[in-house]
């Protein structure tokens, strides 16, 4: 497995606070060569790596649930640099992750979600993933049989691979902005399953208005919030 996964960096760009669609679609023009690049990355994710490497982007989106992406993904680099992603138990990778939020849960997770994508001592999730037609079932079988993936992991691991381009990640980020433009009238206390697809539904519906693609909205209101995107 290579030591240096596929290499990030922030997209440098001016925070906007502006509130109407003009100024958002504004916005966007001026960061658009910036998302395309972020998007053909996730592509060439899915192309150009190895199952290990994508197994490694599944444990990132597990491990951000409350936590910081950029520990997050610096957790899974010291697991990877250090062979323990692949194997050692779960008491091993809680002291690599200890910045990461329920650590010693999410490193159980990290084990299950090993044990359920090998197959004769190997990573064999690409063969998994590609057994799949539709995007929406299989974001459904990732929820139901990876623990600690909800709708939002799932749709972010999708994403980061590659796939899943009109899927929503409805973030605190994401939803604050639905809010502002009025997709939402409210940013529910907690996302059930029914809440989550009815937003998801809204935020396309939201993205054909604008004829801004769902893929580009998610970084777009990254950017404008936080400046950068990372993951």
């Amino acid at each position: 497995m290579k030591k240096n996964l596929i290499p990030i960096k922030f997209l440098q760009t001016p925070t906007d606070n502006s509130i109407t669609i003009r100024d958002l679609k504004s916005f966007w023009g001026k960061v658009f060569t910036l998302i395309l690049e972020r998007e053909k990355h996730f592509k060439n994710i899915w192309k150009q790596s190895c199952d290990e490497e994508i197994f490694a982007e599944l444990i990132f989106c597990l491990l951000t649930p409350q936590s910081r992406a950029i520990i997050c993904w610096n957790a899974v680099k010291e697991l990877i640099a250090k062979n323990m992603l692949l194997n050692l138990k779960s008491t091993d990778i809680v002291k690599i992750i200890n910045k990461v939020r329920f650590k010693n849960n999410k490193a159980k997770y990290i084990i299950n979600a090993r044990e359920l994508f090998t197959i004769n001592n190997k990573i064999k999730i690409k063969e998994k993933i590609m057994s799949f037609k539709d995007i929406i079932k299989l974001r459904k079988w990732l929820i139901l049989n990876v623990k600690g993936l909800g709708y939002k992991e799932a749709s972010h691991f999708l994403r980061n691979i590659g796939l899943g381009k009109n899927l929503a990640i409805l973030d605190r980020h994401i939803l604050r902005n639905l809010k502002i433009y009025e997709v939402i009238e409210e940013v529910p206390k907690t996302l059930t399953t029914k809440t989550y697809l009815e937003i998801e539904k809204r935020m396309q519906n939201f993205a054909k208005r604008t004829r801004i693609p769902m893929s580009h909205l998610d970084m777009l209101f990254w950017c404008k919030n936080t400046g950068g995107i990372f993951k």
